[in-house]
C-alpha cells in the first residue's frame, strides 16, 4: 500500500488491525521499521531494530511475548540475512490463528537493509500459512514497483521486480470524496458538538480537496 505522507495510511492499518483482530479468524499486527532507518546499511543493526520493534508491539498490541522471547537467540544462530524470515515462521508456527502483518515505513530503509527484508519476505511466501504469516501489506510512499536499491554488498542497482516479486496487489490509498469529507466533519461533530456550516466544508473541499487536511481528525 502506497500513497504520500500524511495521507491516512497508518490510520487505515491501525483500523484494519484493530477490525482484523477483532474477528478471531487473524491475529494482525502492526509495526514501523523507520526506527532501523538511521543503521542505514548496516543490516546487523537494521534488523536488530526492527526485530526488537516487532517484539515490542507484539507485547502492545496482542499481549503475547513470544517474539520477545525469541527475537535475540534467532539474530544471533540465523544472522541478519535470516533472522525475520526465521522469527516469522517460528512465530507463525506457534500462533494459534493465521498471522497478519502490517509494516509500515518499509522504503525508509537504505540499501542493503531493505534488500534484506524483501528478500526474506519473498523465501518465506512458499511456507504460509501454516509456516508463515498469511498475508503482509509493506505500507509506504512509492510503490514497491518503483524501487531502485543501491546494494553496496552486491554493488550494483537492485529494482523492485527481481527483489520481490511475488506481491499480489498494488494498492494506492485513493483521496477522500466530497461525502467522505463531509462524513468525516459530522463524526467530528458527533463527537464533539462542534458544528461545521456549509460555508466552511465548501471552503475546505475548495482548498484541498479529499487531500491531507482531512485525513487525520487530530488537528479539529
Amino acid at each position: 500500500m502506497h500513497a504520500p505522507r500524511q495521507t491516512g495510511k497508518t490510520t487505515c492499518l491501525f483500523a484494519l488491525m484493530e477490525h482484523l483482530n477483532a474477528g478471531g479468524q487473524y491475529r494482525c499486527l502492526y509495526f514501523n521499521v523507520e526506527s532501523a532507518q538511521a543503521a542505514r546499511e548496516d543490516v546487523r543493526q537494521g534488523m536488530r531494530a526492527i526485530l526488537d520493534e516487532m517484539a515490542s508491539r507484539a507485547i502492545d498490541f496482542l499481549n503475547d511475548d513470544f517474539p520477545e522471547s525469541h527475537w535475540l537467540q534467532v539474530l544471533e544462530k540465523s544472522g541478519e540475512y535470516g533472522a525475520l524470515n526465521k522469527m516469522l515462521s517460528l512465530w507463525a508456527k506457534e500462533s494459534s490463528l493465521p498471522l497478519v502483518i502490517f509494516i509500515d515505513e518499509i522504503d525508509s530503509l537504505v540499501g542493503d537493509t531493505l534488500i534484506s527484508i524483501l528478500r526474506q519476505l519473498r523465501t518465506g511466501y512458499s511456507k504460509r500459512p501454516a509456516s508463515f504469516p498469511q498475508s503482509i501489506i509493506l505500507c509506504g510512499v512509492r510503490d514497491v514497483r518503483d524501487y531502485r536499491i543501491r546494494s553496496t554488498r552486491e554493488k550494483a542497482i537492485i529494482t523492485g521486480g527481481s527483489v520481490f516479486n511475488i506481491k499480489a496487489k498494488s494498492l494506492r490509498l485513493g483521496d477522500f470524496s466530497r461525502k467522505e469529507v463531509v462524513a468525516l466533519y459530522s463524526q467530528h461533530t458527533e463527537e464533539t458538538g462542534q458544528v461545521f456550516e456549509d460555508e466552511a466544508l465548501n471552503l475546505v473541499w475548495g482548498l484541498n480537496p479529499g487531500a491531507t487536511m482531512v485525513s487525520e481528525r487530530s488537528w479539529l
